[in-house]
Formats: structure tokens, sequence, C-alpha cells
């Protein structure tokens, strides 16, 4: 089966024009111009050449809908309808030349995401799901893995930026989950890469704090459509209003949120 309807042939699209320039700039990492937009935190003119595209083509096909987007922020119309967008997601991989960065566009109807793609440019995977329709790469269908002991697992996390307030806690976690887990901890920086993974069954959960809805709003979906959990780290819904970001297969979620306790 392939997922075809409207709104996803219109994100299909947006995402295959702006990869070129990623692709092409990827090609050419020291020519890139690099802003600092903050401490480890890096916006570069292809974030922006890539937005505007995302952006055009998206307005160009829905334009009453509203848009959320990393670097301009907010366009306000049509508030049931609205596109949350990253650019790259993974600047600083893009930049340095690592090959694990995508672009993520979520479609958000009253207040809830019902469409989502992530497109890893450079792999040219592409991560897609429609509420009810279920969750796809390259047009396979996903599921997320069966393993059902954490000690068994793969699991991703993001580690804290430099300047977070929760460094600290996010190492005491790292130590925690570390001392379950025997197989392997990874940091791979893309949030939304890791809950594509997830869904795709590659890993079995991850955990982070301090996420954007950005980077999360079209994971969510693959998550949810691949038979996997998204909650904060207490099992409840509110990752977006407590920055805790929970994602698992159908097997570990309870024993990863005893983990947190």
């Amino acid at each position: 089966m392939k997922l075809s309807s409207a709104n996803i042939n219109i994100m299909v699209k947006a995402c295959r024009k702006a990869a070129k320039i990623l692709i092409r700039d990827y090609g050419e990492i020291e020519k890139l111009q690099v802003s600092l937009k903050g401490p480890g935190d890096y916006v570069t003119a292809s974030d922006k050449k890539v937005e505007k595209i995302l952006i055009e083509e998206l307005q160009k096909a829905r334009p009453h809908y509203s848009i959320l987007s990393e670097e301009i922020g907010e366009i306000n119309n049509d508030l049931s309808f609205r596109w949350i967008i990253d650019p790259i997601d993974g600047t600083s991989n893009f930049l340095h030349g690592i090959p694990h960065f995508a672009i993520s566009i979520g479609l958000e109807h009253n207040k809830e995401i019902i469409c989502g793609i992530v497109y890893d440019p450079i792999k040219d995977e592409m991560f897609i799901a429609e509420k009810g329709n279920g969750a796809y790469m390259n047009n396979q269908r996903m599921r997320v893995s069966t393993r059902s002991k954490l000690k068994d697992c793969i699991i991703f996390s993001g580690g804290p930026r430099y300047g977070s307030e929760n460094k600290e806690l996010i190492f005491k976690e790292y130590i925690k989950f570390s001392s379950k887990v025997h197989i392997a901890i990874r940091k791979f920086g893309s949030g939304s890469l890791d809950m594509a993974y997830v869904a795709a069954g590659r890993c079995d959960g991850m955990w982070q704090r301090d996420l954007n809805y950005w980077d999360i709003a079209a994971g969510i979906i693959l998550v949810k459509e691949s038979g996997g959990f998204v909650t904060d780290f207490d099992g409840e819904y509110r990752y977006l209003q407590n920055k805790t970001l929970l994602v698992t297969n159908s097997k570990i979620n309870n024993e990863m949120i005893e983990v947190l306790k």
C-alpha cells in the first residue's frame, strides 16, 4: 500500500523540492554561510532556503492553513489546520558533514497531528504516516519492534544542550538507563529521525527533555501509526507542556517509565 492522500502528496512534493537544496549544500559544506543563533545552536543559509521552499509549496497548495516553523515562527491563518515544520532537524550533523539529518513536516488538525513526514535526503529514506492509514518507509509498512525486555533493547536519547537547566538531571537519567540497558544507548543528534527509527523498529525506545514541537510533530504520528507509544515521562500526554518525551514500542513503555521515576 502507498499513502497518497492530497495532504500527503503536498508534503512529499515540498520535501522533494527542498531536499535538492540540502543535497547540493551538503556537498559544499565548507562554503556554507553560518550565523550563531545561540550557544551550540546554529542556523545556516540552507535552513532558511529550505524553509522558504517548504512554506512556498505548502502555502501554494493550502493557502488558508496556518504554519509554525522553527526559523520564522508562526503564520496565523485558519488555526484549525496548521503545518509544523523543521527545515533541518540535525543542523549540527549537517554542518559537520555527518549524513544524519532530516526535513520534518507535521500537519495538525484541531490540535492533533493527523499526518507527518520525516525525510532523510542523503539516505533517500522517507518516513510517512497518516491517521488511520498506517506508517510507511519508502512505501514499506512500518511496525515498532517487539522486544519486551529493556535490557535487550537499543535506546536513543539526545543528551543535554550546552545551556540546559536540566543538565545534571539528564546525566543522572543516562546513568540509570546505562545500568539497565545491556545492548546500547545511542545519541544521533536528530530527534525526528530518532522517532522515525522507533517507528521503523530500528530501535526500541527513546527519551529526551527540552525538545520543541517542530522536532517531534511528524514523529508523533509515525510512532502511533506504527503501534508505538508517545507520552511524557509519567506515561501521560503532556509532553508539549512539560518538555519530556518518551517514545517506545508497545512492550517496554512501563519499564522505561519506572527508570525515569
